[in-house]
């Protein structure tokens, strides 16, 4: 009796005490899902850039395809397409998201993140490896969310031993 006392007081705790729903750790990143159009400027010139993020594999990675057409101007007459492929993912070991990309001209780069804002509006990616490009480079990716159409984002470079300086800049504007 006293058993069935005790269960029948525990049932609305146990009705109550709903699991705590954890935080979605990919939220910054589901922004970003869908078509973007935009333009860029920096070292290669000034550019058309189109972009795609894709959530895949159940969630667990979103892919990232870029294309930059690049003008033709004084230094490279006949202009430039660049194109790369990225895969954000998210490193449980070390609790934080790292981007990957495969660009075109054999660069490998992995980054890890350095910051996400508590807003999400903030992203910065700071390099872990650069593959075939001379050693001691580093590179940082910073996107910054503009409002919820529109996003920048900012690429640089470090030579050894030197300071970041931007390298290109992009300006998103979403398309669906």
């Amino acid at each position: 009796m006293r058993k069935a006392f005790f269960m029948l007081l525990l049932i609305p705790l146990l009705i109550c005490a709903q699991e705590v729903k954890k935080p979605d750790a990919w939220s910054p990143f589901k922004y970003f899902i869908g078509s973007w159009k935009g333009t860029g400027k920096g070292e290669p010139g000034v550019s058309q850039v189109e972009r795609t993020y894709k959530s895949m594999l159940n969630g667990k990675f979103i892919q990232v395809n870029h294309t930059s057409v690049y003008a033709p101007q004084e230094k490279n007459p006949k202009g430039e397409r660049h194109e790369d492929i990225g895969f954000f993912s998210y490193d449980r070991a070390r609790k934080m998201f790292v981007l990957r990309q495969f660009h075109i001209e054999g660069f490998v780069n992995q980054f890890k993140a350095e910051t996400v804002s508590a807003d999400g509006k903030l992203i910065v990616f700071v390099s872990e490896s650069l593959e075939n490009i001379p050693q001691g480079y580093r590179a940082k990716e910073t996107y910054k969310i503009l409002n919820e159409n529109e996003f920048m984002e900012t690429f640089e470079i470090a030579a050894p031993g030197k300071d970041f300086t931007v390298y290109s800049e992009n300006h998103f504007t979403r398309q669906k």
